[in-house]
C-alpha cells in the first residue's frame, strides 16, 4: 500500500546560542531587546517595537528590507511557556504576513522552542503554512525566500547584546 507524499508545508530552523533560556526567551518577548530582529544594514526605524506579550496580545515591530521596501511585522500569541516555548501568527495587521481579517488564516504560525544545551540554549524555529493553502503556493513561499529569511534573522540573534543583557 503506498501513502501520498505529503507537500512540504512548513521548514525547521536550529540555532546554538551561548545564552542561558531565559535570556533567549527575553530576547524574543521584549520590546527593549528585539532590536536584533531588525536589518542593521538598514536605518532603524523611528516607531517603537510594541510586545503584549499574553495569548493574543500582539508583538509588531517595523521591519526594513531595503530604502523601498519596509512593513510592520510581528504575530499575535498563540501560546506562552516562559524560558521554553513561543507560538505566534506570523505577521501584522496592515503588514507582511496581513493579519487583518480572513488574511489571519493564511498567516503562518511559528514555533519557537527553547532547549538547555551544554554551553547554552539550543534555539529550534519551526514555521508552518496552514493546511488549505495550496501546496504550491506553501512551497513557493518557503524556497522564494521565507526560509533563507529566518535563516538570516536568526543569525542576528547569535550576536545580539539582548543575550548579554
Amino acid at each position: 500500500m503506498t501513502h501520498p507524499t505529503q507537500p512540504e508545508r512548513s521548514f525547521t530552523l536550529t540555532r546554538n546560542l551561548q545564552a542561558p533560556r531565559q535570556l533567549v526567551f527575553k530576547a524574543w518577548t521584549d520590546a527593549e531587546h528585539l532590536a536584533w530582529f531588525y536589518n542593521p544594514a538598514m536605518p532603524t526605524p523611528a516607531s517603537p517595537i510594541e510586545v503584549d506579550l499574553r495569548v493574543g496580545g500582539v508583538w509588531r515591530q517595523q521591519m526594513v528590507v531595503n530604502e523601498e521596501l519596509h512593513y510592520p511585522t510581528g504575530g499575535e500569541y498563540l501560546e506562552i511557556i516562559p524560558d521554553v516555548r513561543l507560538v505566534f501568527r506570523w505577521g501584522a495587521v496592515g503588514g507582511w504576513p496581513d493579519l487583518a481579517g480572513d488574511h489571519q488564516r493564511e498567516a503562518p504560525v511559528v514555533s519557537v522552542n527553547l532547549a538547555a544545551a551544554e554551553d547554552g540554549t539550543r534555539l529550534e524555529l519551526t514555521v508552518t503554512f496552514p493546511d488549505h493553502l495550496p501546496a504550491e503556493e506553501a512551497r513557493n513561499l518557503i524556497d522564494g525566500g521565507t526560509r533563507d529569511g529566518w535563516g538570516v534573522t536568526l543569525d542576528r540573534i547569535i550576536h545580539s547584546t539582548a543575550l548579554t543583557a
